[in-house]
């Protein structure tokens, strides 16, 4: 189905410092963008996408796994507290906690998540130094829709990223970032201004 969000609402996950939020934040400063960050949430306490986002004025929530009786309980009210900003996109920036079926419920399709390597290859927490390991020449950034899964959703933009002779786990890494921030804020932007479908595992954004 083919989702026109012009103007859209995002809310944004985080669990560390924010550059995917802060390259967002920066886009969304211009109007013709086609969107604005309406609420940043965490998952622990005093996270610097959080610090980042209340020092611009951006409403912020934490909620922590630890402060739930289970994780369905974390889920829902994950789920809650993000419809309370009644967004169009939830984006992943940087989350690093699986949602529950209660949140893919009602964001199947609208939570966007990055991550550091070119899936399917290398899911998970170490992409970077899991490519390294593997040995691969090109490695690089994705763009999916989450799922049930560990990076297993429907792709929606991919930019490769070559990997050096030289290269650290770290050096790589900040490599990658520079390429998926890029990525982040131009597909975020196009979707939102140009909807996009999903049918199966295929993504099209006009």
């Amino acid at each position: 189905m083919l989702r026109a969000v012009g103007g859209a609402r995002l809310v944004v996950l985080v669990s560390g410092s924010g550059s995917n939020l802060r390259a967002l934040l920066d886009a969304c400063a211009d109007l013709a963008y086609g969107a604005r960050v309406v609420a940043v949430g965490a998952d622990r306490d005093g996270t610097g996408g959080v610090e980042r986002a209340a020092a611009v004025g951006v409403p912020t929530f934490a909620l922590r796994v630890p402060d739930f009786p289970n994780r369905e309980d974390w889920d829902k009210a994950l789920t809650a507290t993000c419809a309370e900003y009644t967004p169009d996109l939830v984006v992943s920036a940087g989350f690093l906690k699986l949602v529950g079926p209660a949140f893919l419920a009602d964001y199947t399709g609208r939570y966007v998540n990055t991550h550091n390597a070119l899936l399917p290859a290398f899911p998970g927490m170490h992409g970077p130094r899991d490519a390294l390991a593997y040995g691969v020449k090109l490695t690089g950034a994705t763009l999916h829709f989450a799922d049930g899964g560990v990076d297993s959703g429907p792709i929606i933009a991919q930019v490769a990223v070559p990997v050096l002779d030289d290269d650290t786990e770290e050096s790589l890494t900040e490599r990658i970032k520079v390429a998926e921030r890029r990525q982040l804020v131009e597909y975020v932007g196009r979707m939102v201004r140009e909807g996009w479908t999903v049918i199966g595992r295929k993504v099209t954004i006009p």
